[in-house]
């Protein structure tokens, strides 16, 4: 239920999840945010027309006369000296538009989130013109602003909604509609009245027609901000992060892949010099969108700062036509005291998804680094019949099962079961494993097509490409399938169908190996990549509403497509093809800012990486992917794997299992150690009763023993019971004394471990141990 309230304001004070949020809707031109973080309380009409009064500079020497206000969507109509939010043209008319405000409406949703316990107050304040008295509308789910702008000379209309969750995260949409009169199809007159034939209609209309650029949500940056921290990487090595100084200029990530990217940022936190996990404000911005993306901060002479979010538009991408409308991906914001309070505010939000998994995440094998395309049904059953005996419970068939994928140079786009490889089909295969108590799920790749193929033989034009007979170049043997074409569309959705409705399939691995290039569609072709976007989306919807109990991940070459728009869509995510533990211990801990543990597939590889050569034990490898989805990538089933290995494997599992409910719905916790030697991470219950943390010597420490481990997240206020948890329970060496402490644990507040700690094993570098912390 909503209640909706049309307001004449100049202060508007929203307040969810811990988050205030201050509009000045006094004008000229669109409203501002004065004040986006820290609740700032109840705030009296008059204190709120003070917040707004106190953010006015002054105007300087050498300005324009009206100082600019960083607005919704700066404008150089505005004075904005910056970048502007709203860039495109009618053939270079309507250049620089000048929006009106024409209606402010607010909307209060009545239903409560799925976290009933969270009793954070909400509401919202609107101040009248004379900044007397005060008007509260309060609400117990999410707050949403509409603002609707005209400019009846460039006939554009903005509409721009904000959202204030329950979780304190700050949702911005814009919407772009051509106000323009054109023609009316056959019956097309001009302004006088007279009939417009064909071809002066199609005129009108081209000449009504306006180009978008691009359309970028604001969200503005505290003075405190100095420090910009965000994430890059590639294929093997995702999310790796970066730093750098905050100063005047603009600071650019971009993707042009078609995708987020393997070198994508997950999101760009700026923030005060320093900040960490644990200390320090910071704010972010992330764009819930698959596809082309730009997200900058600005920082002006005049000390104006801001994030801004936007789809990266190719030329001609989108031409709005009389009365036709663009809308942005929704772009999120989110603050925090350190990253852990940031990032806890997106994975309550994914938590609360309609779509979030309601039970428990089984423990995967898949058969990719066991057997690559060596599909033999004795070897696979072998493989299920070790996984049920160490406790897994699902199973998934990876690449090669389909007709004519005997390497990866071929075959993408014909989805039937391979005769020659499964002479029966798939049956045998999959009643071994639900035999086995397990479910069943296989890999697909369909947005993808292999040029050595019947479906690329057969349609050459569902290829993406240029045009002019030309194809992009290839990547990995493969083009990329227009989906925004309905028949390929329909072709995909059938044979996917198909394949869902004749097996007993509980899980789809969707991957995407290659970025997008060149990506154009139709005659003549025009850039295709956000509707290809949108396909997507719709595809996953119609097979979800199809097969409602099918689980679905999102693969693109490991982890090029990790954003709040795949997850909208998908039940996790796989992070990295490499699960080396070393590089995992970084690609975790940085998808974890926007992501919570359950929705990030997290392998235990064999004992030799496959993607770096490195070897480790089995539990460092089991402890690194504990707290996530857990699973296995290895061939348990060789020889080569002793009995013994496999009861260790079982017991890592078994402790998962234990511990699942804890790490899929506790909040996620990291120590911000001095050592970079030295790593603390965890996980603590939502009442604090509970914690559970991985402690990591990743490297050799200057000092010896490294020194004290903090454990936050804790109740300061309660005593915990510290112990060294099996099976990494015994820590120690040839001229070692016992660990005092871990001797029969010890018992410490909240407070004391915060600020204190306790002193961290002596172990070799890439090993790690268990810690469990309980209430007493």
């Amino acid at each position: 239920m909503q209640r909706r309230t049309e307001v004449r304001t100049t202060e508007l004070h929203l307040r969810q999840g811990g988050t205030s949020v201050v509009l000045d809707t006094s004008g000229p031109g669109l409203p501002g945010i004065v004040h986006w973080g820290p609740d700032l309380g109840e705030l009296r009409a008059g204190a709120l027309a003070g917040v707004v009064l106190a953010s006015r500079a002054q105007r300087t020497s050498g300005a324009i006369d009206e100082p600019a206000r960083l607005t919704l969507l700066p404008l150089e109509s505005d004075g904005w000296q910056g970048t502007p939010g709203l860039l495109g043209s009618r053939a270079g008319a309507s250049f620089s538009p000048v929006f009106a405000v024409t209606a402010l409406d607010v909307a209060e949703n009545d239903d409560r989130p799925k976290e009933a316990h969270d009793t954070t107050e909400t509401g919202v304040t609107l101040a009248s013109e004379s900044h007397t008295g005060a008007t509260g509308v309060t609400g117990t789910s999410g707050t949403v602003v509409t603002i609707t702008a005209d400019d009846s000379a460039a006939e554009l209309r903005i509409t721009i909604t904000l959202r204030l969750d329950p979780y304190g995260l700050l949702h911005q949409r814009l919407r772009l509609t051509n106000t323009a009169a054109g023609s009316t199809g056959d019956d097309a007159h001009d302004l006088e009245g007279h009939s417009l034939d064909a071809s002066a209609a199609a005129a009108l209309d081209t000449a009504a027609t306006y180009e978008l650029g691009e359309l970028a949500a604001s969200f503005p940056l505290p003075h405190t901000a100095g420090e910009v921290l965000d994430t890059t990487g590639r294929h093997l090595r995702e999310r790796t992060p970066q730093r750098h100084d905050l100063t005047i200029g603009r600071y650019d990530r971009e993707s042009r892949r078609g995708r987020p990217g393997a070198d994508a940022t997950l999101l760009v936190a700026t923030g005060t010099p320093g900040f960490g996990f644990e200390r320090g404000l910071v704010h972010a911005a992330h764009l819930a969108w698959s596809g082309n993306h730009r997200v900058s901060v600005e920082r002006l002479v005049t000390g104006a700062t801001h994030t801004r979010v936007a789809e990266l538009l190719a030329p001609g991408e989108i031409r709005l036509g009389p009365g036709e409308s663009y809308e942005t991906p929704e772009a999120l914001g989110s603050w925090g005291d350190g990253l852990t309070e940031l990032s806890a505010r997106f994975h309550r939000l994914l938590r609360a998804r309609p779509i979030h998994p309601a039970t428990p995440r089984p423990v995967t094998l898949n058969t990719w680094e066991a057997v690559y395309f060596d599909h033999d049904l004795g070897r696979l059953s072998a493989l299920a019949d070790a996984g049920a005996r160490v406790g897994i419970e699902r199973f998934v068939l990876d690449d090669g099962w389909f007709h004519g994928r005997r390497d990866d140079t071929t075959a993408l786009g014909d989805w039937w079961v391979d005769e020659t490889v499964w002479p029966d089909g798939l049956a045998p295969i999959i009643d071994h494993v639900t035999d086995l108590g397990m479910q069943f799920g296989i890999w697909v790749e369909p947005e993808m097509v292999s040029p050595d193929s019947e479906l690329a033989r057969a349609h050459p034009e569902w290829i993406l490409g240029p045009g002019e007979g030309r194809l992009p170049p290839i990547a990995r043997q493969q083009q990329v399938l227009d989906l925004s074409n309905s028949d390929a569309f329909a072709y995909i959705l059938d044979k996917l169908d198909a394949l869902l409705t004749d097996h007993d399939i509980a899980y789809l691995k969707w991957d995407h190996n290659r970025d997008l290039l060149e990506a154009g569609a139709g005659a003549p072709a025009r850039p295709a990549v956000h509707e290809n976007v949108v396909a997507l989306y719709r595809l996953l919807d119609e097979l979800r509403s199809r097969h409602p109990g099918v689980e679905i991940e999102s693969c693109a070459s490991g982890g090029a497509r990790v954003d709040l728009g795949i997850l909208d869509h998908t039940d996790r995510i796989w992070t990295s093809d490499c699960i080396d533990p070393m590089e995992r211990l970084v690609n975790q801990k940085h998808t974890g800012l926007l992501v919570p543990h359950e929705l990030m597939g997290a392998h235990v590889s064999g004992p030799r990486s496959h993607s770096t050569g490195r070897r480790h034990d089995l539990s460092f490898r089991a402890g690194v992917a504990l707290p996530g989805h857990f699973g296995v990538e290895w061939d348990i089933s060789s020889p080569d794997v002793d009995d013994a290995t496999l009861d260790e494997l079982a017991a890592w599992i078994a402790v998962h299992k234990a511990n699942r409910s804890l790490l899929h719905t506790g909040a996620v916790v990291h120590a911000d150690l001095p050592d970079p030697g030295m790593d603390l991470r965890g996980v603590v219950a939502a009442d604090r009763s509970r914690a559970l943390y991985t402690f990591t010597q990743v490297a050799t420490s200057a000092s010896y023993p490294a020194g004290p481990v903090t454990l936050p997240g804790l109740d300061d206020d309660r005593e915990y019971r510290v112990a060294l948890a099996a099976p990494t329970a015994t820590v120690g060496g040839p001229g070692q004394s016992p660990l005092a402490w871990a001797l029969d644990g010890v018992v410490l507040t909240g407070r004391a471990l915060r600020l204190g700690g306790v002193q961290a094993p002596v172990l070799f570098p890439e090993q790690l141990v268990l810690l469990v912390a309980t209430a007493l």
